[in-house]
């Protein structure tokens, strides 16, 4: 009976070999050729003479260029696959010995005591200084009753005190919500729900935004205070000096494992309001080693770090090399153009992390003795478009642009590791069973996956856009799709029938291009959700207010190309048959509810607008004519950033907007 089970296990494991082989047309054709030779062979021809006739067929036929494909690709390919059985190879070394991201963290304080972990501000935390910290931090909340799977919502600016709270939680088993500290309203109370959470831990500087949503939360919301309060009107428990007096020494080992829940991120989808991806302590490492191993960072490397830790690039990607890989990381409060470089020279930083906007921002500086000035060799991150690539390392510079894909609850993260200008990564084309990873097509009217007469996804070729997906495999750390908080949320990110009959691929909600050689490009989002200022932004979710501030008038959001803009800058059209629209009402509304990135860029206020049998307004001409007064009769408004208004766009203001004169 054993014996027949094993059998079965063999077949179905050698069928799915089989299955995953021949499903890539190029190496189904090579597979035929092998046939081929073995044919020849059984006729009496030599070795070498079958395969130089079969080598030879193989070419006339079109075999040339899967061959020129392997050739030019296979060193890029084996450092990739290499790196993928590295972490592996760690990832299940890790799970057997139980370790998690404290643990890990404890072997470097042990290795590295007096190292600066964190710069912040010119004061240096070395990895005692943060281990204490954060053992107060567990040693305090242990002590007022809290346990492991409680979850925390953190709330709070840039600073290495942040990252000691969420890594103090973990310490005892506690999971930390990351809240992103530009929202407000509405989108901050759903993000307080939606993680579980009973305690708020914020910024005193972010006392006032906390005081708006108290009325939303209900009175069970304990609230914890860092720092000094904006506002006197709240009653928490403030945690300075209760820190301060807190015992440093290690907590009670919670009893957690290298594949359970570390925090929850935010990321925005199409579903409206920002969903709580999981991430967890196998995530979080194999995220961290993941690009480390692909962009070369050492030990001894100092990283620029001034993106919000509540996202996964500082968060996860910058913080990680310190928490993980025992290198320096330079905190900076928040982005500030001018003092990029300046920052650079002062620690001595050699790796700095971006995202689109930044390298926009840091182009459009006047020139700096400080950009020439640097040891940065190496800058790592997402969004830097392909027109400006070269620009920016040509002035800056840097030796080394290391672009990457990646969502923060997915399982297709891919990397550019070696400078291809304008790709955010690659997939293998000589063995992509190995990284189960593709483009699907989908139908552009109907936002529908495209599926072959067996109901199977169709995968898209290279030069057609495709939805980014990535197979999901259960048991198998790097491949599992981890979800969100809300159970909904993540089958909605799931499709089936993708690689073979029955599986399932989790479905990033990106179109993306890939080119004859695997690289991949961005192309742009699926569905309502936009990019813009390195953030995406969900039309629902400005809709909703919108609506609410006009009295429930039709309206619709969207994004809008602009020439030199990284993304679509947000529009709202509205309709506004009396004329009754009051924009400063409007602007205000925006300002309360909204981040600054999410707020309408423009506004058009228009007569009529086409609808769809169901009563849903369509974009697709509001797109197209964006923000052009010339293609419309409806008055069109922008915001101009200096008066803090809405105000006409003229043919004057649009060319000036286009030219760049009027920056947004």
């Amino acid at each position: 009976m054993q014996s027949k089970s094993i059998e079965f296990k063999v077949a179905r494991s050698l069928r799915s070999s089989i299955y995953q082989l021949t499903e890539n047309t190029m190496l189904l054709k090579v597979a035929a050729f092998l046939g081929f030779g073995i044919f020849l062979s059984y006729l009496g021809y030599g070795c070498l003479m079958t395969t130089g006739i079969v080598f030879l067929a193989y070419l006339v036929t079109g075999g040339y260029k899967f061959t020129w494909i392997a050739i030019k690709t296979f060193k890029r390919d084996l450092k990739g696959l290499t790196i993928l059985f590295k972490l592996s190879m760690l990832v299940k070394l890790y799970t057997r010995g139980n370790m998690t991201v404290p643990k890990i963290f404890a072997e470097n304080v042990l290795n590295y005591p007096r190292k600066p972990c964190f710069i912040f501000e010119d004061k240096t935390w070395t990895f005692t200084d943060v281990d204490q910290y954060s053992n107060a931090i567990a040693n305090y909340f242990l002590e007022r009753g809290y346990k492991k799977d409680d979850t925390v919502a953190l709330f709070m600016e840039n600073r290495p005190e942040f990252v000691c709270f969420w890594l103090g939680f973990a310490k005892i088993g506690i999971r930390a919500a990351l809240i992103n500290f530009n929202l407000r309203d509405k989108a901050l109370a759903h993000c307080l729900r939606v993680s579980g959470a009973k305690v708020t831990v914020f910024g005193g500087e972010l006392s006032q935004a906390v005081k708006d949503v108290l009325p939303l939360l209900g009175s069970d919301m304990s609230l914890f205070c860092f720092g000094t309060m904006a506002t006197n009107d709240l009653s928490p428990v403030y945690l300075d000096a209760a820190l301060q007096q807190a015992p440093r020494y290690p907590p009670p080992e919670a009893d957690s494992k290298f594949r359970d829940k570390l925090f929850y991120i935010y990321t925005s989808g199409t579903t409206g309001l920002p969903k709580a991806a999981v991430v967890s302590h196998t995530r979080f490492f194999y995220m961290t080693f993941g690009s480390r191993y692909a962009y070369n960072i050492e030990r001894d490397d100092v990283i620029y770090n001034m993106l919000p830790l509540y996202h996964t690039a500082g968060g996860i990607l910058g913080v990680g090399q310190a928490l993980l890989g025992a290198t320096t990381v330079v905190i900076r409060r928040k982005f500030s153009a001018s003092q990029f470089w300046t920052d650079c020279v002062k620690y001595e930083c050699t790796v700095a992390q971006y995202i689109g906007e930044i390298a926009r921002y840091l182009l459009s500086q006047p020139f700096r003795p400080e950009e020439n000035k640097h040891k940065v060799r190496l800058m790592f991150g997402n969004g830097l478009r392909p027109q400006i690539w070269e620009s920016f390392q040509k002035r800056f510079g840097i030796q080394h642009i290391g672009e990457f894909y990646g969502a923060t609850e997915g399982n297709c993260n891919i990397v550019n590791f070696n400078n291809k200008i304008g790709a955010v990564g690659f997939t293998t084309r000589i063995l992509p069973f190995l990284y189960p990873v593709t483009l699907i097509r989908i139908d552009e009217e109907t936002g529908k996956y495209m599926r072959d007469r067996n109901g199977m996804c169709i995968h898209a070729e290279p030069g057609q856009p495709g939805e980014l997906v990535g197979k999901i495999v259960k048991g198998n750390p790097l491949r599992e799709f981890d979800g969100y908080a809300d159970k909904q949320a993540t089958s909605s990110k799931i499709v089936e029938n993708v690689f073979r009959k029955g599986d399932s691929a989790f479905l990033t909600g990106d179109v993306l291009v890939m080119d004859e050689e695997g690289y991949m490009y961005f192309r742009d989002r699926t569905g309502d959700t936009f990019r813009w200022r390195g953030e995406n932004v969900s039309t629902s979710e400005v809709e909703a207010i919108v609506s609410n501030s006009i009295t429930y008038q039709d309206a619709v959001v969207y994004g809008v190309e602009v020439p030199g803009c990284e993304g679509r800058a947000g529009m709202a059209t509205i309709v506004d048959v009396k004329g009754t629209v009051d924009l400063q009402q409007l602007n205000t509304s925006f300002k309360r509810a909204l981040p600054v990135y999410a707020r309408p860029v423009f506004v058009r206020l228009a007569q009529e607008v086409n609808t769809t049998g169901t009563f849903k307004l369509v974009k697709t001409d509001l797109r197209e004519e964006g923000f052009n007064p010339n293609a419309t009769k409806d008055r069109i408004f922008y915001m101009n950033h200096k008066s803090g208004e809405y105000e006409p766009v003229t043919p004057e203001v649009f060319s000036g907007i286009n030219s760049g004169k009027i920056r947004l």
